[in-house]
């Protein structure tokens, strides 16, 4: 589905069913969330999106000049949902994607009826990574990104040589380096371990203990400041593709759990 003015998308599932959103990772297109969607699409209609310069999507969708914000982009997933005409939605994310649910979440609950956070955290690491990165990918373009992002995003190297893990590459190599350095200034200054306490919606944390991007800890920090999540620990790296299976149950199962007043 094609805008100028939106967030490249997809829908899938039934019209009539419950909205989900999903979220991807830097880097990664909405592809990402492939191996679940047969799973989550049993019981929803489900919006996947791109980011800023990735997949599908323009890349001037956000500034480019190291004020790019989660704020930003939670703000064109949410005229996403308006476009649709959805009050409210489920919403789960991996990372980056995640980070836009948590915003939502905080900032605007009423909108944001169950989130899902997956290889995610509340601050990422300090800023100067990222803009160290935003540099390189602005100077030299999105090569040196693709040659060392194998070993950040899969616990089993031998998923890079799946045909999924392949196409994710590939999508990552076709990535508009100025919406990625983009996205690197938002996550530079993303930190959401102040408001983490305002989240109200009903939250899984999927945290993964192969994950050197966001190790485990940024899970348990998630579901620690979070009231009343839950946190499922899966042997998987941090794009959490090696055992789909696992996530989708994990989700489809929170997403199917009877829900109580949120406030």
């Amino acid at each position: 589905m094609a805008h100028p003015h939106l967030l490249h998308h997809v829908l899938d599932g039934p019209p009539s069913a419950p909205p989900l959103v999903l979220g991807p990772s830097l880097g990664t297109s909405l592809h990402v969330w492939s191996p679940q969607l047969a799973t989550l699409t049993r019981t929803h209609r489900v919006l996947r999106w791109d980011l800023p310069g990735h997949g599908g999507s323009r890349a001037d969708l956000l500034p480019h000049d190291g004020t790019a914000s989660v704020a930003a982009l939670a703000a064109q997933v949410l005229r996403l949902a308006d476009t649709q005409g959805w009050e409210s939605f489920a919403y789960a994310g991996i990372s980056l994607g995640g980070a836009v649910g948590a915003h939502l979440a905080v900032h605007h609950p009423e909108r944001v009826a169950s989130l899902g956070l997956v290889c995610s955290s509340a601050h990422f690491e300090p800023p100067k990574p990222w803009q160290e990165r935003a540099a390189l990918v602005r100077r030299e373009g999105i090569g040196p990104v693709v040659e060392t992002s194998p070993g950040r995003w899969f616990g089993d190297p031998r998923a890079a040589e799946t045909p999924l893990g392949r196409a994710l590459l590939r999508d990552l190599a076709a990535t508009d380096p100025v919406g990625y350095a983009a996205c690197c200034d938002a996550l530079a200054a993303y930190d959401l371990r102040p408001d983490l306490a305002r989240i109200t919606a009903p939250t899984l944390v999927v945290g993964c203990s192969l994950d050197i991007a966001t190790p485990l800890g940024h899970a348990r920090e998630l579901a620690d400041g979070i009231a009343d999540a839950t946190l499922e620990a899966c042997a998987i790296g941090h794009l959490a593709i090696e055992r789909p299976e696992a996530v989708g149950a994990a989700l489809s199962a929170h997403l199917r759990a009877p829900k109580g007043p949120r406030y």
